[in-house]
C-alpha cells in the first residue's frame, strides 16, 4: 500500500480466501436475521453512534483517506465525511417514515379489502466499492443497507486497500452486532468468490466493463444488482449563461479530485455568441490553480497509475486529429500529478468526447443553437449526470427534460449526488438502480404487498361455482367501469341490480 502523492509505502495487506469469503457469507446471514428483526429506531440509533463518531474524528479521518488517495484534505473532508455524516443525519430524520408500512387505496370492487406495502429486509448485502471516493462510496451504501435492516459484506477496491482497514476500524470503535459488517481485502477473484457466495444484493460503483461482468455472473442465481457506473456527463452552456459562474462550475467540475469523478464534466458544449468570452474566463481561472499535496492547493494527484495510462491516450489522440491544448495536454512520466488540460477544437470521433477518461483534462466545444447541444449531450453511452446553464428559468428546465440523464443540475454541477432526499443513478450503461432518496433506502428491501380481508364471508363473487348470473355481472362491470360508452353496461339497471343483488345473497 502506497501514497501515490508521496509514494511512500504504507503497510501491507492479505487478501481473502475463496474459503475465507464462504466463512464471512455464512457469519453475515446469521447476523442477519437478528439485525433484519431488530426494530427501525434500534437500527437508527446504531447510525446516530456512527455520526457521532465521524464528526468527533473527521479531520483525523480526512487525512488518512488524503494519504491513501492523493486527493487534498479539504476535498477529503468535504466529499468522504461531510456527505456521509449528512446522509445519516437524513436517514435518522427520515427511516423510519421511509421503511414505515404503507397504505395504499384499494380498488372499489374489492371492497372490503385493505391492502398495504411491507419492506422486509433482504439478507446479505454486498458492496463492492471503487477507488476515487473509496470511503464515502463504501460507507454510504452499507449505512443504507443496515438502515434496512440487512448484513453488509464490503469489499473495498484494492487500489485503495487501507481504506478498507480504516472502515473496519470504524465498525470496530462504534460496535455493532457481530459479524453485522465485514470487511473482505482483495482484488478482483475476492470478487467474483463474493458474488459466487451469492448475497441477497449486490451493490457496485465501479467501471461499466466490471458492472457488466458483475452482472453476468448475478445473473446465474438471479442475485439483484444495483450499478452505479461511469459517465461522460455534458455541461451545456447557453447564450443567456452567468459565464462567470458557469466558468467557476466547469473548472471546479472538471478538475476536483483531479478529474476522477464519475459525474465530472467531462464535455463542455457552449453557444458560439459567448464561446471566446467563456474560453477566456476558463483559462484565466484554471491558471490560478495550485497542484500540490497535502494542503495549500486544489488539485491533488490521481490516485491509480492505470488511469494516469487512459488520460495520457485519451488526449493524444484528440491533439493528433486535430484538438489544440490551450492549457496543459503534456503529462511528465513517472508523475502521479497531472496538470489541468483543457482542448478545445475537439469532435466526437474522438475518444476526449466519447469515452471516460476520469482525469483533470476539460474538452470544450463550439455550438450554433441549444437543439445543436442537446443533440451532440446526447450523443454517448453514458447518461449519468448533465448540468445546464441558462438564466432563464422556462428555458434550462425545458433543456434539462430533453437530456438523456439519470440527473441534471442547473446552473450547478455535481451537487445532485449531495441531495440525500434525491434519488441518485444513471441510464444508459451509466447503470441500473437507484440509491439515496426514499427509493434508494427501499431498494435495500423487499416490497411485500398485503391484501387483508375481514374473512367473515363464505367466499368471494369470484370463485366456484360459475353461474349465468356471475357472467352477466361481469360483463356488465366490465362495460360500466371501462367501456366507451358506459349506458350499454349500467350496472344500476333494474334489471342489472336485481341480478347483482340476488347474486350478492346467494354468495354471502
Amino acid at each position: 500500500m502506497r501514497n501515490p502523492a508521496t509514494g511512500e509505502i504504507i503497510g501491507t495487506l492479505d487478501e481473502a480466501t475463496p474459503a475465507e469469503v464462504q466463512q464471512v457469507m455464512a457469519q453475515a446471514r446469521d447476523a442477519s436475521r437478528e439485525w433484519g428483526e431488530t426494530p427501525v429506531s434500534t437500527r437508527i440509533h446504531y447510525l446516530r453512534n456512527l455520526r457521532h463518531y465521524l464528526v468527533e474524528n473527521g479531520e483525523m479521518l480526512a487525512q488518512k483517506i488524503s494519504e491513501v488517495t492523493g486527493k487534498v484534505t479539504l476535498e477529503a473532508y468535504m466529499t468522504e465525511i461531510f456527505i456521509t455524516a449528512d446522509t445519516i443525519r437524513f436517514y435518522e430524520k427520515q427511516a423510519e417514515r421511509m421503511l414505515a408500512p404503507r397504505k395504499v387505496a384499494t380498488t372499489l370492487v374489492l371492497f372490503p379489502k385493505r391492502s398495504w406495502i411491507h419492506y422486509q429486509p433482504m439478507g446479505v448485502v454486498a458492496v463492492i466499492s471503487p477507488w476515487n471516493y473509496p470511503f464515502q462510496l463504501s460507507v454510504v451504501p452499507v449505512l443504507s443497507a443496515l438502515a434496512a435492516g440487512n448484513a453488509v459484506i464490503l469489499k473495498p477496491s484494492e487500489v485503495t486497500p487501507s481504506i478498507g482497514l480504516l472502515i473496519e476500524e470504524l465498525f470496530q470503535a462504534v460496535p455493532a452486532p457481530k459479524h453485522l459488517v465485514q470487511v473482505l481485502h482483495g482484488g478482483r477473484e475476492v470478487g467474483q468468490a463474493l458474488v459466487a457466495a451469492r448475497p441477497d444484493k449486490i451493490f457496485f460503483t465501479g467501471s461499466v466493463a466490471t458492472g457488466k461482468k458483475i452482472m453476468t455472473q448475478a445473473a446465474e442465481h438471479l442475485i439483484p444488482v444495483e450499478l452505479e457506473l461511469g459517465g461522460k456527463d455534458p455541461m451545456i452552456v447557453l447564450e443567456d449563461a452567468h459565464l462567470e459562474r458557469a466558468a467557476n462550475g466547469a473548472v471546479w467540475g472538471a478538475f476536483t479530485n483531479a478529474g476522477q469523478v464519475c459525474m465530472s464534466v467531462e464535455r463542455v458544449y457552449v453557444h458560439e455568441r459567448v464561446y471566446p468570452q467563456f474560453l477566456q474566463l476558463v483559462k484565466e481561472k484554471t491558471a490560478a490553480l495550485r497542484q500540490g499535496f497535502p494542503a495549500e492547493s486544489e488539485l491533488g494527484s490521481m490516485t491509480s497509475p492505470e488511469q494516469i495510462r487512459i488520460v495520457r491516450e485519451h488526449v493524444q489522440e484528440a491533439l493528433a486529429k486535430g484538438a489544440v491544448a490551450e492549457w496543459g495536454g503534456h503529462f511528465p512520466e513517472n508523475s502521479m500529478f497531472l496538470a489541468p488540460t483543457i482542448l478545445t477544437g475537439v469532435t466526437h470521433d474522438m475518444k476526449i468526447m466519447r469515452e471516460e477518461t476520469f482525469g483533470p483534462v476539460l474538452p470544450i466545444m463550439r455550438v450554433a443553437s441549444e437543439e445543436e447541444a442537446i443533440r451532440l449531450a446526447n450523443d454517448t453511452p453514458y447518461g449519468l449526470n448533465a448540468s445546464v446553464w441558462s438564466m432563464d428559468k422556462a428555458r434550462a428546465k425545458r433543456v434539462a427534460q430533453k437530456l438523456q440523464s439519470g440527473n441534471v443540475c442547473i446552473n450547478d454541477v455535481v451537487v445532485s449526488y449531495a441531495n440525500p432526499h434525491l434519488p441518485f443513478g444513471g441510464v444508459k450503461e451509466s447503470g441500473i438502480g437507484r440509491y439515496r432518496g426514499p427509493e434508494g433506502l427501499q431498494s435495500f428491501t423487499h416490497a411485500v404487498s398485503i391484501i387483508h380481508d375481514p374473512g367473515k364471508r363464505k367466499r368471494e363473487i369470484n370463485w366456484y361455482p360459475y353461474t349465468g348470473e356471475q357472467h352477466a355481472l361481469f360483463v356488465s362491470l366490465t362495460k360500466t367501469l371501462f367501456g366507451k360508452n358506459k349506458k350499454q353496461g349500467n350496472l344500476w339497471s333494474p334489471r342489472n341490480w336485481k341480478g347483482f343483488w340476488r347474486e350478492w345473497k346467494r354468495l354471502y
